[in-house]
């Protein structure tokens, strides 16, 4: 098919769509030797096989029939109780019809803007954020106006209120931020519920490493803070259970999971059945928080080995976050470097990253850059900091011999 003809006949949203960056980087970072920092992957030895296969054994034994054919598009409804009862444990009101399971928080992020928004609308989030959602938010046509600082919010919704631009909802990821890897204090996450309620706002939680916080003290949710019912909440097992079984969820108002599923039977159906009644089981037995612990505390060994190599290896002027949870921390260099030239360097040195730029919406944040640390091996870790020093230093050292 010719390039011109398919262009001719391909959607607007389809034109509007952005690929990932993330992804294409890292096609330059396949080779066996470079330390890959790029990927938001969890570390393969969190992998409960051994728990997992007794499970998988016992759901085909009890349950085959049920968990081998097309469910409920809602979900699994044991699934959906046991999400319920979950956070009623942690003091919110909710049952089993507020949630509506995905496939990945990421289809979730997708369905929302989908329901919300329309070509033109504008969201408000942060300054960085998620590359998935900026990439759904631009698949819809959405403008996303970014917020460099919490305190700026209400100034920012308002001047957009004021100019016709009213956002249709508030984007925030309030805790182990990607790709930044800070927290919301309360205030901050008070303050979001705040401005919302004055310009009637939605609120997006999007909440996939909640539970991986292994220092500092935990914050209450967005949504267990809102006392008007606007705030969605997205939630994920990828993080804190296998990524490969692609499963999430949304956990809402009931009219708001009502529209929903209407969103999501066009889109799937249904999310994966079998791999539901796995985690149902897995959650039901007690793996699951066990798991979860075990994930916290090798995040945590990785977290304080990676700022431990960052403090050995970084040049003066090179500053970075100290996250109390997550997979994630952000790297910024001094004002006039551009981590899109670094990256090129790096991948001479055998390490890959993600520019930072990516994650911004206004195009600014190019001296930064994401780390993930949850995926590499310690010592190997440490290896591709003292790589990524050295790129760094060598990039500064080109730009001061350039006069620059």
């Amino acid at each position: 098919m010719q390039e011109d003809y398919l262009k001719s006949i391909i959607s607007e949203n389809a034109k509007n769509m952005r690929r990932s960056a993330i992804r294409d980087l890292l096609k330059m970072a396949t080779r066996p030797e470079i330390i890959s920092f790029g990927g938001g992957f969890p570390d393969i030895t969190a992998f409960p096989v051994d728990e997992l296969r007794t499970v998988i054994q016992e759901v085909l034994d009890e349950n085959a029939i049920q968990a081998l054919q097309y469910g409920e598009t809602l979900g699994v409804k044991k699934l959906r109780e046991i999400l319920a009862q979950r956070y009623r444990d942690q003091g919110i009101d909710v049952t089993y019809e507020n949630f509506i399971i995905t496939t990945s928080s990421q289809q979730a992020i997708d369905m929302v803007t989908q329901l919300f928004i329309n070509p033109g609308d504008t969201i408000v989030c942060g300054l960085p954020s998620y590359l998935g959602a900026l990439q759904a938010f631009y698949a819809h046509r959405a403008n996303p106006v970014g917020i460099p600082k919490d305190e700026e919010l209400h100034t920012v919704v308002n001047a957009l209120v004021a100019a016709g631009k009213k956002p249709k909802f508030i984007y925030a990821i309030p805790d182990f931020q990607n790709p930044s890897g800070v927290t919301m204090n309360i205030e901050q996450r008070q303050n979001v519920l705040d401005v919302a309620s004055k310009f009637d706002l939605l609120v997006l939680e999007d909440s996939p490493y909640r539970e991986i916080r292994f220092s500092g003290e935990p914050m209450p949710q967005i949504y267990s803070m809102d006392k008007e019912g606007r705030t969605l909440l997205l939630g994920t097992f990828s993080k804190t259970f296998l990524p490969g079984f692609r499963l999430g969820w949304i956990m809402a108002p009931v009219k708001i999971i009502e529209r929903l599923e209407i969103v999501k039977q066009s889109a799937d159906l249904c999310a994966p059945v079998f791999n539901q009644f796995i985690v149902a089981r897995f959650i039901e037995k007690g793996y699951f928080d066990k798991n979860v612990e075990r994930i916290k505390i090798n995040y945590r060994n990785k977290r304080d080995n990676m700022i431990a190599a960052f403090e050995k290896y970084m040049p003066e002027g090179v500053t970075w976050t100290n996250p109390e949870g997550g997979l994630f921390l952000f790297v910024t260099l001094p004002e006039g470097y551009d981590t899109s030239e670094l990256f090129r360097i790096a991948i001479n040195e055998d390490v890959a990253f993600v520019i930072g730029e990516a994650f911004h919406c206004d195009g600014s944040g190019k001296n930064t850059l994401r780390i993930n640390f949850s995926y590499m091996e310690e010592t190997r870790a440490e290896e591709g900091v003292r790589r990524l020093a050295n790129a760094i230093r060598k990039m500064m050292q080109d730009k001061k011999a350039k006069g620059q």
